[in-house]
């Protein structure tokens, strides 16, 4: 039987697969064993490698049952590891998060995570699978399940990286992170034909849960805002209007003349957002405060007597009771 690699669940349930292999001389000083129950009876001291961090993570965090899974070849066994979460911490402000299709990220900060090789990368796998369809052999159909699990494995690791960077940045300048809301977006688009494949291969869903998952491990806040008009709103004059945005790659306000890249304009949005609705969800509740020469006993004009109470800058009366 071969080596096995240990695979880490956190509380989110997001495996990270172990890539990282060791040389001879850290895999000796790394290396673990496990039993294993066959058909044949239990297998005993059984060597897997990993990275230190995930073999640290294992010994201190795993939990309940784990499973074997056989790979194009190769064995893995996924543990299920419950990592405590730390307290999220008071932002001080915000990164705004517009995802799209030519460019996956971008953000308030002017940071862009271009999707362009990730583009060419599954026209040449597309390219690559209306081959193999064509010759129908199950020779051919093994070779595109392959060639399946190889894309999607390129797609998790360049959205594992753009999170990483995202929450990384967030983390160390102490600052939130907003995204738009974009559930259903694929009911709400009408394509023509040829986009629909890039369209339905676009994996925004994948990346808000790669950078949800790393921000709850980082302790990092996170909201989500609402994405009607971001990219045709100007974040200055607040003016709304589709030729805002003359082409798919540029900005330029009519009425205040703003003008920059529409995606960077769109990520200020989403920020302004956020400050927006943390405002609203932080807003201590009003504590009644007496005015001073504003209190005390007044009779209504139908006869009823209540006592006067300032709100800071309001007046409110209540404590009404009949006039006896």
């Amino acid at each position: 039987m071969r080596e096995h690699a240990f695979d880490t669940i956190t509380r989110v349930k997001l495996v990270v697969p172990v890539r990282l292999l060791p040389t001879p001389a850290q895999a000796a000083a790394l290396a673990a064993t496990v039993s294993i129950w066959t058909t044949d009876g239990r297998l005993k001291d059984l060597r897997h490698i990993g990275s230190a961090d995930q073999l640290a993570t294992l010994r201190v965090h795993r939990r309940g049952e784990s499973d074997l899974l056989f790979r194009d070849g190769s064995w893995f066994l996924i543990a299920t590891c419950e990592v405590s979460e730390p307290e999220v911490f008071e932002p001080a402000d915000w990164i705004g998060v517009d995802r799209g299709i030519t460019n996956l990220a971008t953000t308030s900060d002017g940071d862009n995570f271009r999707g362009r090789r990730l583009q060419r990368y599954r026209r040449w796998h597309a390219h690559k699978r209306a081959e193999l369809q064509a010759k129908r052999t199950k020779s051919a159909n093994r070779h595109l399940k392959t060639r399946a699990r190889r894309e999607a494995r390129h797609s998790t690791h360049i959205n594992h990286r753009i999170a990483k960077d995202i929450v990384a940045v967030a983390q160390r300048t102490g600052r939130g992170i907003a995204l738009e809301e974009l559930q259903g977006i694929r009911d709400r688009v009408r394509l023509h034909r040829h986009q629909r494949a890039i369209q339905s291969s676009w994996p925004f869903r994948q990346l808000e849960q790669h950078i949800t998952y790393k921000a709850r491990r980082a302790g990092v806040p996170m909201l989500q805002v609402d994405a009607r008009y971001t990219s045709q709103m100007c974040p200055r004059c607040k003016y709304t209007d589709r030729s805002n945005r003359p082409s798919r790659d540029s900005f330029s306000c009519r009425r205040c003349g703003l003008a920059g890249p529409a995606d960077v304009v769109a990520a200020v949005n989403i920020r302004d957002r956020a400050r927006r609705a943390w405002a609203l969800v932080n807003v201590p509740l009003p504590a009644p405060v007496r005015a001073a020469g504003r209190c005390g006993p007044f009779t209504t004009a139908s006869g009823e007597r209540g006592t006067r109470l300032a709100w800071k800058d309001r007046t409110y009366a209540r404590s009404f009771q009949p006039r006896s």
